[in-house]
């Protein structure tokens, strides 16, 4: 056997003990090492918090539940955001923020900026990500905001979702307020919110 046969068996070997390890939940402890502070900790220096400083657009606040499949909140589940800023700009513009849900109530609460179009065909938005026990993989979602229904008609990714569930990622405004959104998160069951496969 050549050096090349046998640099190609090594591989082979190596691959099959290497082999993916299974994914795990997010588990009781996710606060300790992602957001200290939620739990009366130090956060550790640059670690995001659930507050972002922008002044490229109007501020907003968005706050919700997640529930799980009975009902009952989600109260120890963790949220990142990724969106646009005020402008539109993404890359080194592109602003990231992470809460967790209020440990006796289920409250989660980000303070951000409205976010502007970052690309032709798609509404402004937030990415949203959510981590919780009981999940294996971080799930994925987005927040569009009821006021943009004309760009959300024409958003590709929106129009490919099930009818029955896009209604699940608009957030409202709350009544009487022109700053402030309510986005709550369905796991599963009825009302369950769409969710991304990425």
């Amino acid at each position: 056997m050549g050096d090349e046969g046998l640099t190609a068996r090594l591989v082979e070997r190596l691959a099959e003990r290497l082999a993916e390890t299974p994914s795990q939940t997010a588990g009781p402890f996710v606060h300790i090492g992602t957001a200290p502070q939620a739990i009366g900790r130090n956060a550790a220096i640059n670690m995001p918090g659930a507050e972002i400083d922008s002044d490229t657009g109007p501020a907003i606040e968005i706050e919700g539940t997640v529930f799980d499949g009975a009902g009952a909140p989600v109260r120890d589940c963790m949220l990142e955001i990724w969106q646009a800023d005020g402008r539109g700009r993404v890359g080194e513009h592109g602003l990231f923020a992470r809460a967790t849900a209020d440990l006796s109530t289920g409250l989660f609460r980000f303070r951000t900026v409205k976010p502007g179009v970052h690309a032709e065909g798609h509404a402004p938005h937030i990415a949203l990500l959510i981590f919780a026990r009981g999940i294996n993989i971080h799930l994925h979602t987005r927040i569009y905001f009821e006021e943009d229904r004309t760009a959300i008609a024409a958003d590709g990714d929106f129009g490919r979702m099930d009818p029955a569930t896009r209604e699940t990622l608009i957030a409202r405004a709350v009544e009487g307020t022109a700053d402030r959104y309510r986005f709550d998160i369905r796991l599963q069951g009825t009302g369950e919110t769409a969710f991304f496969d990425i």
